[in-house]
């Protein structure tokens, strides 16, 4: 790793360690009900629903609201798709979008995940984009923000029946939290050069022509194949290129900031119009990370004690930091195989300049490694880079973030709760080493606990891996693959890697806006969601429901060095051992196959 990587990822976590803690101090503040212009303002609008934001309900109440919020935003992301071409704000014409596809990007960006089938200025209206999807990137975001809040009241309370009011819970966030920083983030992103209009597409004339192959697409609009598996090209000639507009800024923020992801544009974060520079790049890494760190000292300031808070980032920040070194090696690395010639045996092991095949070229090769680690780390599939042009073992570190459960910062509130879950983990393991019943912040973790902490853990492993295995054993799903042998199937895992743990972003080689892609990543991505949101707040309930056990000398501290080991050294095992023999499948063979000899 280069001495200028190493400096930029100082400086950015420098940074993002600055912004962190007053933001913790804020959101706080506000989901606490301390903000009293705050209660003041929302007060009018809790009474016309008919909400009493100081009328608590239990982990039951509080679940079966959020799943009927979330039901209903994935009903009104699809109406709006299927119904866009009758709608206003629709300068380009753009048709309904297919029901399959409908169905998957409603799925995607309620839960979240922003998984882009679609190439976004091409399939959907400004309105669609606006009240839809941007829509969904707050209420997405505001929905994994108070999980984590509600988990974070079941250790600090004890001998409780609440955790919490799920409205106002949820009014709080998106209009203290989220709304305000987008604001903010939206104007400086507009000042940077992203543009922010409701104009019809411009067409510009080339300076020259431009001669290209181009893929030969069928009826249905899918590549063409060859006898050997390789796309059919055919020549081409551009001399116009049409320049997309629209209401850029406004959702860029939000996407950055709730950790969605999902593109204005279909290439995403690359396109000079949504990231023109290199402090907008830097802004946008820094967005992604910013309200995660911050919860994670949120959770310290909650429970009493901020040595735990900062215990938990800095295992997060241990396992990124790892991530980061090891994806900017792999890429400076590069290639073996494309070697320089007439050089010695051990320069001839490197790639001259490293690997920029799909990188951004505008910020190189340790920018783009560090946004794609930060990316896949923090839930948020917004990419400046081709990971499926990374190198195996480069891309196989994003893959692997996402695989251990997105608990690396993770998503806004689902990577706190992911972590405290395996938190819960690692104290049960090391109360069995001693011989101890094992406590966490003061509760005793028992069976119930630890039934729910079970399959927290094990429902993105499970899901990942059987739709793997359905997408490779039958025909639709093979159909898809761009690449044939060890990357196919890295492509095929990455995928539902992806779309399980609720991250969005894609290896790129894979043609899945298709019906058979388009409903398994759907399932793939609710239950994802869903059936970790569920238990974790069951174990909410069930904490705030315990007494608060005494401390002693025997109890096992869980802050400090020694904790962070066991920690990192707990996600690394219990989250990753489910897909050692898959990756040995894909990437490991991939890079095997680099070294014949």
């Amino acid at each position: 790793m280069s001495a200028s990587a190493l400096l930029q990822l100082a400086v950015f976590m420098a940074l993002l360690l600055a912004l962190a803690w007053p933001l913790a101090r804020w959101i706080d503040a506000v989901m606490a009900g301390r903000f009293a212009l705050g209660r003041r303002l929302e007060g009018p609008l809790f009474k016309l629903a008919g909400v009493r934001p100081d009328e608590e309900t239990g982990w039951l109440r509080y679940t079966l609201g959020l799943l009927v919020f979330n039901g209903l935003g994935v009903l009104a992301v699809y109406a709006l798709q299927r119904w866009q071409a009758v709608l206003p704000l629709n300068p380009q014409g753009m048709a309904a979008v297919a029901p399959d596809s409908a169905f998957n990007t409603a799925i995607s960006f309620v839960t979240n995940t922003n998984w882009q089938g679609y190439g976004g200025e091409s399939t959907m209206s400004y309105l669609t984009q606006m009240l839809a999807l941007t829509v969904q990137n707050f209420l997405s975001a505001a929905t994994g923000l108070v999980v984590v809040i509600a988990l974070v009241r079941g250790f600090s309370r004890h001998s409780a029946q609440s955790i919490g009011n799920v409205w106002a819970d949820l009014t709080r966030a998106t209009l203290w939290v989220l709304l305000p920083l987008s604001l903010v983030l939206a104007v400086v992103f507009a000042g940077q050069g992203v543009i922010q209009n409701l104009s019809p597409y411009t067409e510009v004339q080339t300076l020259e022509p431009v001669h290209y192959d181009a893929p030969k697409l069928d009826a249905a609009g899918q590549p063409v194949l060859n006898a050997q598996g390789a796309p059919v090209t055919e020549p081409a000639t551009q001399t116009a290129q049409t320049l997309a507009m629209g209401p850029v800024a406004s959702q860029l923020a939000i996407k950055l900031l709730g950790t969605n992801g999902g593109g204005f544009f279909n290439a995403n974060s690359a396109h000079p119009f949504e990231n023109p520079s290199a402090a907008s790049n830097l802004l946008q890494m820094l967005a992604i990370f910013l309200i995660p760190a911050a919860l994670c000292l949120v959770f310290g300031r909650m429970v009493g004690d901020e040595r735990q808070g900062w215990t938990i980032l800095a295992t997060m920040s241990l396992l990124f930091l790892i991530a980061v070194v090891a994806a900017t090696t792999f890429e400076q690395q590069g290639n073996p195989l494309l070697a320089s010639l007439g050089v010695d045996q051990a320069a001839s092991a490197l790639q001259p300049g490293g690997n920029m095949e799909g990188k951004e070229t505008r910020f190189g090769i340790a920018a783009s490694a560090l946004f794609a680690v930060i990316t896949t780390a923090a839930s948020c599939g917004a990419v400046i880079a081709m990971h499926d042009s990374f190198t195996p073992l480069g891309g196989m570190v994003p893959m692997v973030l996402m695989q251990m459960g997105e608990v690396v910062f993770g998503g806004v509130g689902s990577g706190l709760y992911g972590m405290l879950v395996f938190a819960i983990m690692a104290v049960f393991i090391a109360g069995l080493m001693i011989g101890r019943t094992p406590e966490y912040l003061g509760k005793k973790i028992e069976a119930h606990e630890m039934k729910l902490v079970s399959i927290a853990i094990l429902i993105t492993p499970l899901l990942v891996l059987l739709g793997t295995a359905v997408a490779v054993m039958s025909e639709a799903g093979r159909a898809g693959l761009a690449n044939p042998g060890a990357h196919g199937f890295s492509e095929v895992l990455y995928a539902l890697s992806s779309a399980a743990n609720n991250n969005g972003s894609a290896f790129a080689g894979l043609s899945a806006n298709t019906p058979f892609y388009n409903t398994l990543l759907a399932v793939a991505m609710w239950l994802g969601r869903f059936g970790v949101i569920v238990p974790v707040l069951a174990m909410a309930g069930a904490l705030a429901a315990k007494k608060r056990a005494t401390a002693t000398d025997g109890t096992l501290p869980t802050h400090g060095p020694l904790f962070v080991v066991l920690l990192g050294g707990v996600v690394l095992l219990v989250g990753l051992l489910n897909y050692v023999p898959a990756l040995a499948l894909g990437p490991v063979v991939e890079h095997l196959m680099l070294w014949p000899r």
